[in-house]
């Protein structure tokens, strides 16, 4: 395969930024766009404010791509503060003086023992409660609208699940645990529920994010970088080829290629070649995603093939 031409590429790409504390997810986006020169900017995961780590922004033409780069396991590195409640599941919020939703356990009876019992609970696919502060909606309204309202908040449950859920440090007050998770896991619920079941009561106190889906905290640009002049951000872009991975790719002869960008079925005459995974593409009769890679190397659609190895684009990158 043919190096790409990243000359008539323009600012397209994604950005691994790594968010510091008392920023929103859109804060750096804003910072971002100004810093790119180009409005077409996004993030895919919402950090809280209070949390830092990886936040991936998708520039240009990968916006289009935001929901298959949304996908994958997230890692988060947290601690809960034992002993106490409040009604956002973090620090950041009010202290519940309902001693009865947090328990009456003695910090000094929360042992080793009691914390690997409890987690034990944590891990899996399960039902969570999503915290009253978040963006989940109810009758239409979202959840921390009506939570600021003094309103009732009774977010439904959703099914989560969790890879793996490690403690790393337990003290008198503070338990500090390494978290592997699908997409729509709340650390917050996880530090209010833990709480519970340990007889305490917890809220979150810090939380870092390592890894989101493919990128990690390795090669992340500090948020700070996007207010420099002197650092060329644009360079940090992680190509569009480079995207998806695990993603088996096609490269489209140059008919194939006007086809694809008009969203049109592509069949094997439209490939000038391919890689083993593609073979057993959808073999199974069910549809799976190629990457549509264009003669110069560029990254120009995600198709999906079905069982008569005929490629249908989904996502064209224009």
């Amino acid at each position: 395969m043919s190096q790409p031409d990243n000359r008539s590429a323009g600012v397209d790409g994604v950005l691994v930024v790594d968010k510091a504390a008392g920023m929103t997810s859109h804060d750096v986006v804003g910072r971002a766009r100004r810093a790119l020169g180009t409005r077409r900017v996004g993030h895919v995961g919402t950090l809280d404010p209070m949390a830092t780590g990886v936040l991936p922004l998708v520039v240009g033409r990968a916006t289009r791509l935001a929901s298959l780069l949304s996908a994958g396991p997230k890692v988060y590195d947290g601690v809960i503060r034992l002993g106490v409640v409040t009604d956002t599941y973090d620090t950041t919020g009010t202290q519940s003086q309902q001693v009865s939703e947090g328990g009456t356990r003695p910090l000094d009876a929360v042992t080793s023992a009691t914390v690997n019992e409890a987690i034990a609970s944590f891990v899996g696919t399960f039902e969570q409660h999503p915290p009253p502060f978040s963006a989940k909606k109810i009758g239409g309204v979202r959840a921390y609208r009506l939570a600021r309202r003094r309103e009732p908040v009774a977010p439904r449950p959703v099914a989560v699940t969790v890879h793996a859920l490690e403690v790393i440090s337990h003290t008198a007050d503070r338990l500090r645990c390494r978290v592997t998770c699908e997409p729509g896991f709340y650390m917050r619920a996880l530090a209010h529920d833990l709480g519970r079941a340990l007889g305490c009561g917890g809220c979150l106190e810090a939380l870092r994010r390592e890894r989101s889906g493919a990128f990690d905290l390795t090669g992340a640009v500090p948020v700070d970088a996007l207010t420099r002049r002197s650092t060329p951000i644009a360079d940090h872009l992680v190509p569009l080829v480079q995207l998806l991975p695990d993603l088996p790719s096609a490269v489209l002869t140059d008919y194939g290629t006007r086809r694809a960008r008009h969203g049109n079925r592509l069949s094997r005459a439209d490939l000038s070649s391919w890689d083993r995974g593609w073979e057993n593409a959808g073999a199974d009769g069910s549809q799976a995603r190629v990457k549509l890679i264009d003669s110069t190397g560029n990254l120009l659609a995600i198709a999906d093939a079905d069982g008569d190895r005929v490629l249908h684009p989904a996502i064209v990158l224009v």
